[in-house]
């Protein structure tokens, strides 16, 4: 009973610094060649199932979601999903997201249920809410940024209420060194960023810091850099007019054919095609 109090105490000062940031929301249907197999995405993912049928694995467990279910999928766990072959692929709203503890940040502190059915009289709110995100993705402003936190954290919470206090979370210290990490990469995306520098910065041993990167971040600290420069990217390219040259510097590319390589490996797509589809290039 102690030991729980004082993590559910722990999990108070953590949440009270919790920040969460959408980085992308649409409402799409699947294509019948939707299927990633064995990925580690370095974003959360919440989808809502309006129609259709598919199949998806996090970590151990799989699933095939239904309409009306909420499905999470958690940062940093491996994870596939595909269509099903002569089944209508699902129709769905979905939304990228962090979570400003790490990626595997909240959601390693918390077992939270990956499926969860929505109850028949909540489904119109909870699509509202999914149609709040779409809207606020393309628009500019700190208004927009505040309804988009404002609904998503609508729509987690009642996932976050059937979670228990996991036994993989850390300590409060562990908390701060992930937040410290967080906040530093993201405040030096648009400089270069080794290995040693950042185990400098952490006064750890690179050694240290690889093995601890995959342990509570599920990639190597380069790959983890890298996939932050994208997901910024992602942002200014659906946000701001930059250009993809200044876009490409802000995150570190002063390269911009090296950006345009790299940022096509990461979603599929051109900097350019994805401005132009309005950063709904790629699945959710």
């Amino acid at each position: 009973m102690g030991e729980r109090t004082a993590g559910i105490g722990a999990l108070d000062d953590i949440l009270s610094q919790l920040r969460v940031d959408v980085i992308e929301a649409h409402y799409t249907q699947c294509s019948p060649v939707w299927r990633e197999i064995d990925y580690v995405p370095a974003h959360n993912k919440l989808y809502y199932i309006c129609e259709g049928e598919g199949w998806l694995r996090i970590g151990d467990r799989e699933f095939r979601p239904m309409p009306g279910e909420l499905v999470l999928m958690p940062a940093n766990v491996l994870q596939s999903f595909s269509a099903i072959e002569g089944r209508r692929p699902y129709l769905k709203y979905w939304c990228h997201f962090n979570a400003d503890l790490g990626d595997a940040g909240l959601f390693s502190w918390l077992d939270v249920p990956y499926r969860l059915e929505v109850d028949a009289d909540r489904r119109e709110e909870v699509i509202a809410r999914f149609e709040g995100l779409v809207a606020c993705a393309s628009e500019r402003g700190i208004g927009a940024r505040l309804r988009e936190k404002a609904n998503l954290l609508e729509l987690l919470a009642p996932i976050a209420e059937r979670a228990a206090l996991s036994r993989n979370g850390g300590t409060a210290e562990d908390a701060e060194r992930i937040m410290l990490i967080m906040r530093y990469v993201e405040t030096h995306l648009g400089d270069e960023l080794t290995l040693d520098g950042l185990a400098d910065f952490l006064h750890l041993h690179p050694n240290y810091l690889v093995k601890y990167f995959n342990q509570r971040f599920g990639m190597p600290p380069i790959r983890y850099v890298n996939r932050k420069r994208m997901e910024r990217a992602r942002l200014l390219l659906r946000t701001t007019d930059s250009s993809i040259k200044e876009i490409a510097a802000a995150v570190g590319y002063p390269d911009t054919n090296h950006f345009a390589k790299a940022f096509r490996r990461e979603t599929s797509a051109s900097p350019s095609a994805y401005r132009a589809a309005g950063g709904g290039a790629g699945e959710g």
